[in-house]
């Protein structure tokens, strides 16, 4: 963790073990803070257990053992009211986006606050959209504000991943985490989601940012820390700067080496 994270985290990862279905551990005790204002990028092969992490942080994954703080309130001990309330600190951008395709944009984006809305209130929302100043203000943030009333599904993939990103931060969090946000982007996209993504944070100093990457190379330019996991594990936690290309060659191998042995896995 960063000087910036010295006081308490906003969040804060305690030894936590992940098993699906009592299988082979997605992620074995596992310790990770993120402090506020930090950039936080997840790198490492395909099943290392970045996506675990990114559950754990949003609390659709439970741990296995080991709990899980935001901004140091142990999540496992509240009641789901409490828990909705404190998860309200937190919004994910999906890898598939988890937007519904045949609502139009404004509603999309207006779901971000579904957690703060009764039932009622949510039902409501689908005929007369709230906020419609403030949605329109973070489409105009990712560059689609003139999008505001089209449907979803009229949009390219591009377009509805800037959707993603607009209804999460509708949410207005300290902590924004997205799922590999580029990994079905040519070169050229992936820069212009990752600067969407840089400048959400950078426009509030305290937000913090935390996305799983493929792309290393991505993660250094964009990223102030880079965090390499392998196996469900933390290999290597460093500012971005002192991440050379040989310790990065050596993280894909260790996951290479382990499916050379374990060919049956």
């Amino acid at each position: 963790m960063n000087d910036s994270a010295t006081e308490t985290p906003l969040l804060r990862i305690l030894d936590c073990t992940v098993r699906y279905n009592g299988g082979a551990a997605a992620v074995s005790s596992l310790d990770l803070a993120i402090g506020q204002g930090e950039r936080v990028a997840l790198v490492g092969p395909s099943g290392a257990g970045k996506t675990t992490i990114i559950g754990l942080a949003n609390g659709t994954v439970l741990p296995t053992s080991g709990r899980v703080e935001i901004a140091g309130v142990d999540s496992t001990l509240l009641d789901r009211r409490q828990n909705r309330h404190v998860r309200q600190r937190v919004a994910t951008i999906h890898q598939d986006f988890a937007l519904v395709s045949s609502l139009r944009v404004i509603h999309n984006v207006a779901s971000g606050r579904l957690g703060q809305w009764s039932t009622f209130r949510a039902i409501k929302s689908l005929i007369r959209p709230p906020h419609r100043e403030e949605v329109h203000a973070v489409l105009e943030q990712v560059g689609i504000a003139e999008k505001l009333w089209e449907r979803t599904d009229s949009l390219s993939g591009g377009q509805m991943q800037r959707v993603a990103i607009a209804r999460a931060l509708f949410q207005d969090p300290d902590l924004l985490l997205a799922d590999e946000p580029v990994s079905s982007l040519d070169p050229t996209r992936s820069k212009a989601v990752l600067d969407v993504l840089v400048q959400v944070t950078v426009d509030k100093p305290d937000r913090s940012l935390v996305a799983s990457l493929h792309d290393a190379p991505l993660a250094k330019a964009y990223f102030n820390r880079i965090v390499g996991i392998s196996k469900g594990k933390i290999v290597f936690d460093l500012p971005a700067s002192e991440v050379s290309s040989d310790r990065l060659d050596a993280l894909y191998q260790i996951e290479h080496r382990a499916t050379n042995q374990h060919p049956d896995q």
